[in-house]
């Protein structure tokens, strides 16, 4: 952007009298550069405009891909999260010749240590994106999601190879911290390639993939495990982990784009404020000066990982919306694994049928996130084709009142030791009217935070990680001492509680985030 170009122009032409003159509108930031008649020329007064932030014209626009594109882009998201699940689930078994019977026994390591090894990797996954999203928005996405990779699959071959039960931790650690990358910056690449419209099918797609990990995770463990042992299962990841990042490095095309990011638009204006404070120059020597063309090359110093997560929490809508998200998501991760146990343990199944029932969560999960679509578009199409944010909320009043009693009525049922068949038909409303649900906090948390959806996904991320770790650490406490009844009975209110929360926002938060926009001199309009 020749920036010093135009206000040279401008001083040459406008120099007696009051003036303004708008810059290039394909430019990021639009400047109007006001000149006052003086003997000294004082440095412009520079207003920053803000335009659209997400429509920004950029090269190569992500959004106007082909569909195949697009939709080969989600694919390898969607694969790249089921290993987030897959890794976290797969050694998540506690029967006779499970993987973790085996490894106690070889290593030789305790439960309470396998315990914890599970738990750091949950804390681990749901932390670890606040670095990955403030390095994907200098270096991009693609860069993030290779190295990520590769670290998860270093991770599974140490882990592969390990002969006592620190390695083994340690390692786990760095297959959580690989894997989490795709968790955040997985949705910010959908919000970039995909409208607002497009989002809560595409979401509900990817979204899925780490849920499907604790249904298929027993399945591929006990088979693996029974077959050639426990060793077999990293082993299995490091394939699968590998030659997802080869496909990464040959197939992915970037998503990211500068102009469409908050954190590059404030490091640009920043340096155009500095760059114009040495501008204080006399009229007599305006002939004389070398116009530079600012240049802005973003590092890793430029962004400070935590303020934009700041900036997100500053937001009422933004808080109350993620505690939400984090319970929502805590209950997904909590019922694949609490009902894989009541299938081991009371109806005593093996690990393939296990997961063949547990794939009814999944499906009903599927179709949710393409349910909260379809009412959105009825929605809009009710207000004048006109849509907002807080809209994709409205259309979860529905599914936020029928999830709690479909809790409830799965956890009695599963205490009754009922037919599966039943079982089935409950898991599989669960998975409907739960995604139905979190489909449209995660494209909400998208619409909502035009700019910044990275810093915003990576904050959700940590909400969810800690919400998920905490479920699983109580999970079995509660299912031993109360059972299944009186487990899904708390975790219907908390389902109601999350439900009041989402209600909140959709028809109190539009005034929380235009008066938060309004502070922070956001650009603001109607998607």
């Amino acid at each position: 952007m020749r920036l010093w170009s135009n206000i040279l122009l401008s001083l040459m032409s406008q120099y007696s009298r009051r003036s303004s003159i708008t810059l290039d509108t394909h430019a990021p930031i639009q400047p109007t550069v006001s000149v006052l008649p003086s003997d000294s020329i004082m440095a412009p007064v520079v207003e920053v405009v803000r335009p659209d932030i997400e429509h920004m014209p950029v090269a190569n626009d992500p959004r106007a891909w082909t569909s195949l594109r697009k939709n080969l882009s989600l694919t390898m998201i969607a694969s790249a999260a089921m290993i987030a699940g897959l890794a976290g689930s797969i050694q998540n078994r506690e029967e006779d010749g499970s993987a973790v019977q085996q490894m106690q026994f070889e290593l030789p390591a305790t439960s309470s240590q396998f315990s914890w090894s599970i738990s750091a990797f949950i804390l681990v996954q749901g932390l670890m994106p606040l670095i990955w999203s403030a390095i994907s928005e200098v270096k991009g996405r693609k860069l993030v999601y290779v190295i990520s990779l590769a670290l998860f699959t270093v991770g599974s071959i140490v882990v592969a190879i390990s002969r006592n039960i620190g390695l083994v931790i340690g390692f786990r650690c760095l297959q959580a911290a690989g894997s989490s990358a795709v968790i955040t910056i997985g949705a910010a690449t959908l919000a970039d390639m995909f409208e607002p419209a497009e989002r809560g099918t595409k979401m509900g797609i990817y979204y899925i993939a780490p849920l499907l990990g604790p249904s298929i995770g027993p399945i591929l463990g006990g088979g693996l495990t029974t077959g050639l042992g426990w060793r077999a299962i990293f082993w299995f990841l490091t394939i699968v982990g590998g030659s997802i990042c080869v496909l990464f490095v040959v197939a992915f095309r970037d998503t990211f784009r500068k102009e469409r990011s908050l954190t590059y638009q404030n490091v640009l204006r920043q340096r155009l404020y500095e760059a114009h404070d040495e501008m204080r120059v006399h009229k007599s020597d305006v002939e004389k000066i070398a116009i530079p063309e600012v240049v802005v090359t973003l590092s890793l110093k430029d962004v400070n990982p935590f303020k934009p997560i700041f900036l997100v929490l500053r937001r009422m809508n933004n808080v109350v919306i993620l505690f939400a998200s984090g319970l929502l998501f805590a209950f997904g991760f909590l019922i694949a694994y609490a009902s894989a146990r009541t299938l081991s343990n009371h109806y005593h199944y093996n690990a393939l049928t296990i997961g063949l029932v547990i794939v009814s969560f999944g499906i009903g999960s599927l179709l949710g996130g393409h349910f909260s679509d379809h009412e959105l578009a009825r929605l809009k199409a009710a207000n004048g084709n006109v849509s907002y944010p807080e809209m994709r909320l409205k259309n979860t009043v529905y599914s936020s009142a029928l999830l709690p009693p479909c809790v409830l009525a799965f956890g009695w049922l599963c205490e009754q030791r009922v037919h599966v068949a039943v079982i089935c038909v409950m898991l599989f409303f669960c998975g409907f009217f739960s995604i139905w649900t979190y489909a449209s906090t995660l494209a909400y948390i998208a619409d909502s935070n035009i700019g910044r959806s990275s810093s915003a996904f990576a904050t959700n991320s940590a909400f969810r990680g800690v919400s998920a770790f905490v479920a699983i650490e109580i999970a079995v406490p509660l299912q031993d001492g109360l059972g299944d009844g009186w487990t899904y009975t708390l975790w219907a209110g908390l389902m109601l509680i999350s439900g009041l929360l989402i209600l909140l926002v959709a028809y109190r938060g539009e005034g929380w985030r235009r008066k938060a926009e309004k502070r922070e001199g956001l650009y603001t309009s109607k998607l």
